[in-house]
């Protein structure tokens, strides 16, 4: 692609920003939609306009046709992880929300082990077949295969508890059970947007610990991109110790660390219905890593370092945890809900986009001193924001309580008032005062 188009200096780089900028443009306005229009409806149909404009990528005549049609496949693949995350939110309890976000974010360290094999296979048997470029096919391929998924999509994809019509997947009991359930753990359905409820998103400290903590999170194991360079550094000319093929292949026992590890956080965490103790582990696990990296040399003791190599992607699992966390926290308010969902993906690249740039520089590779230190705060930070949230979490659940047994003794006290028959002027006074306790308690604090 580089030699048919021409492209050089920072032309590629310019083509992954302009992909960047339109998947972080997307996610928030699409989440919001995804509460007013059917979800069954929306993400397949832009899986369909991804597929599409995939292909498209294969007609390319220069740098301008790949930067426009790039821009527009990253804003409609904006729609598809925060989207998912919130459908997947509405419709499970604490103790199976983990598994079910975590069993859909492995698809991420999963795909890669694949697509390396699909790519080399597909440019190897079909460079030059009719006179297409191999580059070319394998857009014109990623394209074809996507289009069947998304028309499945269309076909067997939930909407939210209270919009799903019933069908041949979904009778009404199933539905009202769904419906039932959430009501029980406080997930609400969507309600009327309103500027008041805009500017509320802002006047809680779930956006101010949600997104940080997944911010931080999706930093955590940047110094997994050191392993291949490493491998390169032990070839010399006229000296080869990796082949290509061992280059490619060595490193996907990162995405194997990373597919166990994320379903371990999983049932565990669904287990004792905690996303905390998960992040705490795989944070100081990844602290301790990046440690370790930084503290010893490249080639001393070469199976110590391959091994923890593969210990950099222990927290790339938590993704989901997070996001079943901001699902389970904002569930009283389902636009919320939606908006922190997508803020957490969105500035998760705001900062993808430049910081691995400037901690893991490539002419600092395999090495990479500053960008593995850097990475030890990176995960204990992530850690502090964790217990943070814990800490709100926790001092709303206390407050909550306080007010159950508020209004329990109120309630009890105004029966009993109306039970003692007393002198109309002693009861409303009685009355007041029990009403007073009631509304101390759902006053700001």
């Amino acid at each position: 692609m580089q030699t048919d188009l021409g492209l050089g200096g920072n032309q590629l780089n310019y083509i992954t920003t302009a992909w960047t900028c339109g998947y972080v443009i997307g996610q928030i306005p699409s989440n919001m939609l995804i509460t007013r229009i059917q979800p069954s409806i929306w993400i397949p149909a832009m899986e369909l306009i991804w597929s599409v404009l995939t292909m498209l990528l294969a007609t390319s005549k220069n740098f301008t046709h790949l930067l426009v049609i790039r821009f527009f496949v990253g804003l409609a693949e904006s729609t598809f992880y925060p989207g998912i995350q919130y459908v997947i939110g509405s419709w499970y309890k604490p103790d199976e929300l983990g598994k079910r976000a975590c069993i859909f974010h492995t698809t991420s360290a999963i795909g890669p082990m694949f697509s390396g094999f699909l790519q080399a296979g597909a440019y190897a048997g079909l460079n030059d077949r009719y006179g297409i470029a191999g580059w070319k096919w394998l857009f014109i391929i990623d394209g074809i295969i996507t289009i069947p998924i998304a028309i499945l999509g269309f076909v067997i994809m939930p909407n939210l508890p209270h919009n799903t019509n019933p069908s041949f997947l979904y009778t009404p009991e199933q539905l009202a059970m769904g419906r039932r359930r959430m009501e029980e753990v406080g997930r609400r359905p969507p309600s009327k947007y309103t500027w008041r409820k805009i500017k509320g998103f802002f006047k809680t400290w779930h956006w101010y610990t949600l997104v940080p903590l997944y911010v931080l999170f999706n930093n955590g194991s940047n110094p997994s991109t050191s392993m291949i360079f490493w491998l390169q550094s032990f070839n010399t000319p006229g000296h080869t110790v990796f082949t290509i093929s061992q280059i490619n292949v060595y490193p996907m026992g990162m995405n194997a660390m990373q597919v166990v590890t994320t379903l371990v956080w999983a049932w565990w965490s669904d287990a004792v219905e905690a996303r905390w103790p998960p992040m705490i582990f795989a944070g100081l696990w990844g602290a301790v890593t990046c440690t370790v990296l930084a503290t010893t040399t490249l080639y001393g003791n070469v199976a110590l370092r391959w091994v923890f190599y593969y210990f950099t992607t222990v927290t790339g699992g938590l993704s989901g945890l997070i996001m079943a966390w901001a699902n389970e926290l904002c569930g009283e308010d389902n636009e919320k809900r939606s908006f922190v969902v997508a803020s957490c993906n969105m500035f998760a690249y705001v900062f993808q986009a430049w910081l691995p740039i400037v901690l893991f520089p490539q002419v600092e590779q395999p090495r990479v001193e500053k960008g593995t230190i850097a990475t030890i705060f990176i995960n204990l930070a992530m850690i502090g924001f964790a217990l943070l949230t814990l800490a709100f979490q926790t001092r709303d659940l206390r407050r909550a309580r306080r007010r159950c047994r508020q209004e329990a003794v109120a309630e009890q006290d105004i029966e009993g008032i109306e039970a003692e028959g007393l002198e109309d002027e002693e009861l409303e006074d009685k009355t007041r005062d029990a009403e007073r306790a009631v509304a101390i308690q759902v006053l700001p604090s």
